[in-house]
């Protein structure tokens, strides 16, 4: 008698037809979804029902860094607020001690009769992107030359210098921050009053105070701001600050190490200056174009002056009596002539001591018998 299993334990094809055949298609599907993208209807059906089981899932996370968030966040406000509260206070007073300062200034400038130094004219820009030199530190602002920017301003923010435009284009423009190794700007300590320069570093990460004695009364944490000598930065803008001061005694200056007080690279909102200075010139430009002016009519008398040598013999002619003045400009040349000769002297001949001798002492003359 034959053995044959029940129908409800009948297992179909074996194991290994099943596993070779789920491979295959495997490998099928793969294949076609790569070359074709066969199952990428599937595979939006699916994401598409299965997203609201998703944010089921995530909902109670959602919510605890919901709470998490509001609670820092919450903190951080109430912190800054604080903040601000108090460097309102801070700037107010300021602003209260400048506005007395400035009517003092106007009024002893009006008691002295002197001029308004400067006029200072602002244009907010913003940072667009880096240059894409590693060597220099530069970045390009969205404004150029039709929105007023001028070649050579300052650009500033509400903490201090950043830098400096060095190209303007038409609708953008380019700035030389203050940490690049070619920018250089005129500064003087506050504490003390001691000018210099201050230049940036091939690294760009500190600034380099130049030209400073030994004997210098430098301090670590001075700050330093713009002196206002050189006609384009105006004067009191916060620069740097003194991280460190070495003086070395085979050095004629000391090496001062500073550093920025403004963000240079964080800065995006930042403010171009357009400033007038209302001086008078400087005397050696002055001087010096008196005497280009003065070497350049020196020049127009000499090409006259062949023109009057060349008309002097016709001159001698009987001139027409149209121009009566050319006979007593001849008189005239000729009485200065001969006073010129007369007092010329001829040099007389130079006579030796022995030929004088000779000349004074009478010839004498030898004995008979005598031979000389």
């Amino acid at each position: 008698m034959e053995y044959s299993p029940p129908p409800l334990f009948k297992q179909g094809p074996s194991a290994l037809a099943r596993l070779i055949f789920f491979v295959v298609l495997a490998i099928a599907l793969l294949i076609s979804d790569a070359r074709f993208n066969t199952l990428e209807i599937v595979r939006g059906v699916l994401g598409a029902g299965l997203y609201p089981l998703q944010r089921a899932a995530l909902v109670p996370r959602d919510i605890f860094m919901g709470a998490a968030d509001l609670a820092v966040t919450s903190a951080n406000l109430r912190t800054e607020n604080s903040k601000l509260k108090e460097k309102n206070l801070e700037l107010s007073v300021k602003a209260g001690d400048a506005s007395q300062l400035n009517v003092e200034n106007a009024h002893l400038r009006s008691l002295l009769q002197l001029q308004a130094r400067a006029v200072t004219q602002t244009i907010p820009v913003e940072v667009q992107y880096d240059t894409r030199d590693p060597f220099t530190q530069k970045v390009v602002i969205g404004k150029g030359s039709q929105q007023g920017i001028q070649d050579g301003a300052p650009v500033v923010n509400e903490d201090g210098v950043i830098g400096q435009i060095t190209r303007v284009f038409p609708l953008q423009s380019e700035v030389t921050l203050l940490s690049d190794k070619d920018q250089a700007v005129p500064v003087q300590i506050v504490r003390t009053g001691l000018r210099s320069v201050i230049y940036g570093t091939p690294k760009g990460d500190t600034l380099d105070l130049r030209f400073v004695p030994i004997s210098a009364d430098v301090q670590t944490g001075d700050q330093l701001v713009t002196s206002g000598l050189d006609g384009i930065y105006p004067p009191g803008l916060p620069v740097a600050k003194v991280v460190r001061v070495d003086k070395q005694a085979d050095t004629a200056f000391a090496r001062v190490v500073c550093l920025p007080i403004a963000p240079v690279r964080g800065a995006r909102q930042l403010l171009v200056l357009h400033y007038e200075v209302n001086q008078p010139p400087n005397p050696e430009e002055i001087e010096a174009a008196a005497a280009a002016k003065e070497a350049k009519e020196n020049k127009g008398k000499k090409k006259a002056s062949p023109a009057k040598s060349g008309s002097a013999p016709a001159a001698a002619n009987p001139a027409p009596a149209s121009t009566p003045a050319a006979p007593a400009a001849t008189a005239s040349d000729a009485a200065a002539n001969k006073a010129e000769a007369a007092a010329v002297k001829k040099p007389e001949p130079r006579v030796s001591r022995k030929s004088e001798h000779a000349r004074k002492e009478p010839v004498r003359k030898p004995a008979p018998g005598v031979t000389p």
